[in-house]
């Protein structure tokens, strides 16, 4: 998966405007305009698209975290130069506040199956004897099982109690 293709995914199930994509951008202490966005978000094969690098997705995933959990005092962290899904995996777990538990669930939805060592793997540092590099299809899975959770039916919307964006807003 592009960085690109994540952002899409994250804006979708988040289901937020340019102006909440920039102030989440900002409260990691990056500037980007609307037309960046746009750009980012666009279809690969569209001639405005532009590649999203991994300094920019690290930067957005520190100011998801801000923007849901709340900004931590003191110095921000630095954004990685280099990202891989186990980074945006754990980024993500951080920002929704998710724990094991509920991550299995989410990629249940989808239909995928996972232990939670293998889950707890993903997390290791790359030279632990136990780490395991996160495929494209997990996070994608755990993606699509987010959309579900936020986008459920109209009958499954009982149980529903992720934070949502407008509780922060407000």
């Amino acid at each position: 998966m592009t960085n690109n293709d994540v952002l899409r995914r994250i804006r979708y199930i988040l289901d937020v405007n340019d102006a909440t994509m920039i102030s989440i951008f900002e409260q990691a202490d990056m500037t980007v305009s609307r037309d960046d966005v746009r750009q980012w978000l666009k279809k690969d094969d569209d001639p405005e698209y532009q590649s999203l690098n991994d300094k920019q997705m690290a930067t957005f995933l520190n100011g998801l975290i801000n923007h849901l959990r709340g900004k931590k005092e003191g110095e921000q962290p630095k954004p990685e130069k280099s990202l891989n899904n186990n980074i945006i995996l754990r980024k993500l777990k951080i920002a929704f506040n998710l724990q094991s538990d509920e991550i299995l669930d989410v990629l249940q939805l989808e239909g995928f199956s996972l232990s939670k060592h293998e889950l707890s793997a993903f997390f290791r540092k790359p030279d632990h004897k136990h780490f395991r590099a996160c495929k494209d299809q997990v996070l994608r899975n755990f993606l699509q099982g987010m959309q579900l959770k936020f986008h459920p039916k109209k009958n499954d919307l009982e149980g529903f109690s992720w934070p949502s964006l407008d509780d922060k807003e407000k």
